[in-house]
């Protein structure tokens, strides 16, 4: 087994980028100068990934690198996380949700021998509006964003990890403390203490809001022989961090956190290769034979024929979520002529000053699996592109942000 193999069956999206991926020269960003779907000759290879229930409770956990979506993060540095206005929407203020992560080492690279991306996003639609039209302003660094990526990569010899592969049987667990996790979310720090009871811990006032109405006010063991305040009074910063046992990640209070997979991926295939069949066509595809009838009917226009385009390439693999390829050739699939940023668009990583390359992106087709209803008002995207730093530098940060492009559906 090769040293970064984890075991059979673990993690994947165990995506091997090339360490020379600086090589190349820059390519355009803008859809207007460089983008032909058509031409797919010397496209690079692309891993497209699904959805799975997990096989086990354990499955997912942290010390067996996990892609995954929904639920809580599995986090790779689990004590050094995002903290302050990283963690909330920049639009409505409120803590940002987990959608999914991707493991994807760099092969070759010792500094990024473990390599994840968290994806977080505000559940509010409105946000989401506002976000696409901030997302121009983001080549200062400055705007109000309601979906953000971060970067978080180790060494092989690291304080939280064996440097051996571990055992995918269920009877290991990670080595080394966690940071205490938010009572309500189980994703952010739960640096702010109950007052009354002494053990929940939140990331924000508003979980701690949240989690007093859902019935903490009635559970908290102090409430008998305390006086009553008002929630908002009864946070505080705790002297002392909570004890590790304070907040199990794996039962958050919140019952609105998008149900739990596992992300497996594959290579993808060729037209001929993966024609849909069964039970297996692309979520939504009924709409194809609308899009059959109009053609027949009158001639297509532009945007009707990149849509059909769009949905043939997606139809080689039904039920594709997620689009993976860091590769200074590799662009994303636009669902959509518009919306498509210019180089100008994508800012340069602020750590290091190098340009973000594409990586990957995330389908609507995430949402079906999350069960977000089809009202005008619910969550819908359609494409998440994400652009990381060219060079995957390091920093005394442990999770660098990175950028997310977010085209309308």
């Amino acid at each position: 087994m090769d040293d970064r193999d984890v075991a059979d069956g673990v993690a994947h999206l165990r995506l091997v980028s090339s360490s020379s991926v600086r090589a190349s020269p820059p390519r355009s960003l803008n859809g207007d100068d460089d983008f032909e779907e058509d031409e797919v000759e010397n496209e690079p290879s692309v891993l497209v990934g699904f959805l799975e229930k997990p096989q086990h409770p354990w499955s997912l956990s942290r010390h067996l690198f996990p892609s995954k979506a929904g639920g809580t993060p599995a986090w790779l540095d689990p004590v050094n996380l995002p903290q302050g206005k990283e963690i909330s929407c920049g639009i409505c203020g409120k803590p940002l949700q987990f959608l999914l992560q991707v493991y994807a080492a760099i092969d070759g690279r010792e500094d990024a021998f473990h390599r994840t991306l968290f994806i977080f996003m505000c559940p509010d639609m409105s946000c989401l509006r506002q976000d696409k039209e901030n997302q121009r302003e983001s080549i200062q660094e400055k705007s109000c964003r309601s979906v953000k990526v971060f970067r978080c990569q180790l060494r092989r010899i690291n304080e939280f990890y064996c440097k051996d592969p571990p055992n995918n049987n269920g009877l290991d667990g990670p080595i080394g403390k966690a940071a205490p996790l938010c009572s309500w979310c189980g994703t952010w720090k739960g640096e702010k203490i109950c007052g009354a009871c002494k053990k929940a811990g939140y990331c924000s006032r508003h979980h701690q809001l949240e989690h007093w109405k859902s019935g903490h006010a009635a559970d908290c063991k102090a409430v008998a022989s305390t006086p009553i305040e008002k929630p908002e009074d009864k946070v505080s910063k705790a002297e002392s961090k909570p004890s590790m046992e304070q907040v199990d990640a794996n039962h958050p209070a919140c019952n609105k956190l998008w149900p739990e997979f596992e992300i497996v991926d594959e290579e993808e295939g060729s037209d001929e290769e993966s024609a849909p069949s069964g039970n297996m066509a692309l979520i939504g595809s009924g709409r194809e034979d609308e899009i059959s009838r109009q053609f027949q009917e009158v001639e297509p226009s532009l945007e009707q024929q990149h849509w059909a385009s769009f949905q043939a390439r997606i139809s080689r693999a039904p039920g594709q979520v997620l689009r993976y390829c860091r590769s200074n050739d590799a662009k994303p699939l636009w669902a959509r002529l518009d919306e498509r940023p210019a180089t100008t668009n994508i800012p340069h990583c602020p750590n290091c000053k190098e340009r973000r390359i594409f990586e990957f992106q995330v389908l609507p087709q995430l949402l079906y699996y999350f069960r977000v209803s089809n009202d005008p008002d619910a969550l819908d995207w359609g494409t998440l592109a994400i652009y990381t730093c060219e060079a995957s530098c390091t920093s005394s940060k442990a999770y660098i942000e990175e950028f997310v492009w977010v085209q309308s559906a």
